[in-house]
């Protein structure tokens, strides 16, 4: 599990949110604009995000992600 401001490196397949969280980055490149529409924005508890994430950093929150 990642939480506070951690930084991760994939490939991850999927990314579940534990709590509320904001992404500072996020790099999917199999995901139309995610490196600029997923950051920022709270993104509730609960979320699932899958694709072929190859790195996100935290700016707060918690996340479950599953490797590839």
């Amino acid at each position: 599990m990642y939480s506070g401001t951690d930084a991760a490196t994939g490939p991850f397949r999927w990314v579940q949110t534990v709590n509320d969280t904001v992404f500072s980055v996020f790099v999917a490149p199999n995901l139309t604009n995610a490196s600029t529409k997923l950051i920022t924005i709270t993104i509730p508890a609960g979320v699932g995000i899958g694709g072929n994430i190859t790195s996100f950093t935290l700016t707060s929150g918690a996340v479950i992600a599953y490797r590839a």
